[in-house]
């Protein structure tokens, strides 16, 4: 899909159907080859492809060709499995900005210019703004998230009741959810990573034409993105607290089930004590004499071995 985006009244609007050598910006979203093809030759620049977008070198992400800056940045959308990571490409030169994306992003979809008649590097930096503000969102929702669940694991240490079972299924969900958590984790941190290296590195390869207010900005997103990269470790380090509380517990479940088949193994020994002893064959023994010494000695075993089963379940042991 291609939108191209241009000035009317004063503020950057989508225009379908107007000239691409009249757009200020244009956003290539999964483009088709005939897309791809006309805005090379509307604009001159080379669209990167996919795989050129999802190098991790850094020469790859950020690069000059004939004046025109190339640059990748990672990005993170959800999936149906959870968060994953893809990759942006921005071409930015003194009258356009070309961006190229393989996902869909709220980020592009909902971003607008607030500056009147905006050059390429306000969008530009007005998209990193907006991907840094997404990205914070993103770590307030994991921090949120890391309470809930360091609320509910601490909880089973003091709750009475519940069961095993119940317990047990908690902790693998648990288990899940700090593995999804991790994985946005790690991805947000690339995408300031990425964040962080693109803003230098505009400020110097285009000095010469950079819009005098532009720097600025870019220096707060640089002191926003390092106060994120600062609470993002500290979630990292919160994360794998709770991800080694979470295994405690589960070791702790583990022993709990070997300390179960112990007890276990303790009710055979009643009717095997029983079935013992009314299987010696001594003629002084008085119960060989009754009538109903074989529906006693029976009786007596399935006592002894229901008797604890009933104490294991009223103990919720199994």
């Amino acid at each position: 899909m291609l939108t191209a985006f241009t000035y009317q009244n004063r503020m950057l609007r989508a225009a379908p159907g107007a000239p691409l050598q009249d757009a200020v910006w244009i956003d290539l979203v999964s483009p088709s080859p005939e897309e791809i093809a006309a805005t090379e030759e509307a604009t001159g620049f080379r669209v990167p492809s996919q795989a050129n977008v999802s190098e991790i070198q850094s020469s790859s992400r950020l690069a000059t060709r004939d004046g025109v800056l190339y640059l990748n940045l990672p990005l993170i959308t959800r999936g149906e499995d959870g968060p994953r990571g893809v990759a942006a490409g921005f071409v930015l030169s003194p009258d356009r900005l070309l961006t190229v994306r393989f996902a869909p992003s709220q980020v592009f979809d909902g971003f607008h210019v607030e500056t009147p008649e905006p050059k390429s590097a306000h969008i530009l930096v007005g998209l990193l703004e907006a991907i840094v503000g997404r990205l914070a969102d993103a770590l307030e929702q994991v921090a949120h998230d890391l309470d809930t669940i360091s609320h509910r694991i601490f909880a089973m240490g003091v709750r009475q009741g519940g069961g095993r079972k119940r317990e047990d299924a908690e902790l693998r969900v648990t288990l899940g959810q700090l593995g999804r958590l991790g994985d946005l984790i790690s991805h947000i941190r690339d995408s300031l990573v990425g964040a962080g290296r693109i803003g230098p590195y505009i400020e110097v390869a285009a000095a010469a034409w950079l819009p005098a207010d532009v720097p600025v900005r870019i220096r707060t997103v640089q002191q926003d993105i390092a106060s994120l990269s600062d609470f993002d470790t500290h979630l990292n380090d919160k994360l794998q607290f709770l991800l080694d509380a979470t295994m405690g517990f589960i070791n702790i479940a583990q022993n709990n089930v070997m300390k179960v088949m112990t007890i276990a193994s303790v009710v055979g020994i009643p009717p095997v004590l029983v079935a013992g002893v009314y299987g010696m064959n001594f003629k002084g023994m008085p119960e060989y004499d009754w009538s109903f010494g074989y529906a006693y000695g029976l009786s007596l075993i399935v006592l002894t071995t229901l008797i604890p089963l009933a104490i294991f379940r009223w103990r919720k042991w199994i």
